[in-house]
């Protein structure tokens, strides 16, 4: 026979259960439903041939939806070279119009002047879809290049200059432009303290992106 003791022992219990539950179901539902903005965990792996713009989309959506944020439409932040009769495409067209928050719900961007203005983007705010900081300068490795072929605007490169290594297709020869997430650069210009047009890479290689202070590694924008 159950004690009066034992009795609220057994209630207390089941009160904690039902309250950690609760509180981890609130926690991961309110994340899931504010994230709109993060950095790839990890690249597809073969360098700056992310599989065009389809395949780097794709990419963003897959670990959007392993993070719990399938609803929404993934774009990866990624300006294309006109080249084959189609025209050129710019990374601030793909995104939406904002406003964007990280997977713990800051706010990076409130529309798409502020993200290519003044944003909040920094390494502490560009987080991975599992809310995870990326490698910057000073960090064993150095990540903080993040592919994005684009100008500071978020404009593609006008004329013959590829800076998207074939249009996200090379794993070879050529160059990407990158961005600095963690606003820090060999100096303090601008560029150096650009998130999005920093400098070209020397190579489209894995080992190439590695070998300038990257992984591979894009920005990603839920555009609904």
């Amino acid at each position: 026979m159950f004690t009066t003791t034992s009795l609220r022992l057994l209630a207390s219990v089941a009160l904690l259960a039902l309250t950690s539950t609760a509180a981890v179901e609130a926690q991961e539902s309110g994340d899931a439903g504010a994230m709109s903005f993060f950095i790839t965990s990890a690249g597809p792996g073969n360098g700056a041939d992310l599989g065009g713009l389809e395949g780097a989309d794709q990419h963003c959506q897959t670990l959007a939806s392993a993070a719990g944020a399938a609803d929404r439409t993934w774009r990866a932040y990624l300006s294309a070279t006109a080249a084959d009769g189609e025209p050129a495409v710019n990374a601030r067209d793909r995104i939406g119009a904002g406003p964007w928050h990280n997977s713990e719900g800051v706010e990076i961007a409130a529309d798409l002047d502020a993200l290519h203005g003044e944003n909040n983007l920094t390494k502490e705010t560009a987080l991975t879809e599992t809310g995870e900081t990326v490698n910057g300068r000073g960090d064993e490795p150095n990540m903080h290049d993040i592919l994005t072929g684009s100008q500071p605007d978020g404009a593609a490169f006008a004329g013959d200059a590829d800076m998207t290594c074939g249009n996200w297709t090379s794993s070879g020869e050529g160059a990407a432009m990158v961005g600095h997430h963690d606003r820090m650069g060999l100096d303090e210009s601008d560029a150096a303290k650009s998130w999005n047009s920093s400098h070209p890479s020397r190579g489209c290689s894995q080992e190439a992106l590695q070998g300038t202070g990257g992984n591979g590694l894009f920005y990603c924008f839920a555009s609904d």
